[in-house]
């Protein structure tokens, strides 16, 4: 390390603030941006009903609260949707009566397996091209194991004619 030098910016220690810390300084600015907003002509009984609303739309105000912009910003829209803030539902709020809504890929599985199960019904009862292919398929293999089993039979009784008429030929030339 050079001499005269005692440690960049990069060596300093970080300090983070809590997210108490955080909500106090919010809370301040905008305790601060009311009393700016209202006439400070009102008075001593004015300032205890302020502070009675300023405690009482504190919660209320977390959700609506909009900061001051500043400079150029009040004068340009940004219409960016990333920017934008999602609002959170509080509980009270989310209706558990109505349907869930489904996400697309949830939506495309459903149907799916309904596609499935309606082919399925389809293909056992035989009405689909798959099914009248494979019934024509199973239907010339039967024709084609009954030839098979009546040329065997066929052949079988002509092994027992022969066999027969060989026994009686033997049995005549023993006696």
């Amino acid at each position: 390390m050079p001499k005269g030098k005692k440690g960049g910016h990069k060596g300093r220690m970080r300090q983070y603030n809590s997210p108490e810390e955080i909500e106090a300084q919010l809370r301040a600015e905008r305790t601060k941006a009311k009393e700016e907003d209202e006439d400070p002509d009102e008075g001593a009984a004015g300032d205890n009903e302020k502070d009675s609303r300023v405690l009482d739309s504190e919660d209320s105000e977390d959700e609506d609260y909009k900061p001051k912009r500043k400079g150029v910003e009040g004068l340009i829209d940004i219409e960016n949707p990333n920017r934008a803030a999602q609002a959170s539902k509080k509980v009270t709020t989310v209706d558990l009566e109505k349907p869930k809504e489904l996400s697309r890929r949830e939506r495309e599985e459903i149907e799916k397996q309904k596609a499935k199960e309606r082919y399925m019904k389809l293909h056992l009862a035989g009405k689909t091209d798959q099914a009248k292919a494979d019934l024509a398929r199973l239907a010339i293999i039967r024709k084609q194991r009954e030839e098979a089993a009546r040329k065997k039979e066929e052949e079988r009784k002509a092994k027992e004619d022969t066999a027969a008429v060989s026994k009686g030929v033997q049995s005549m030339s023993l006696n």
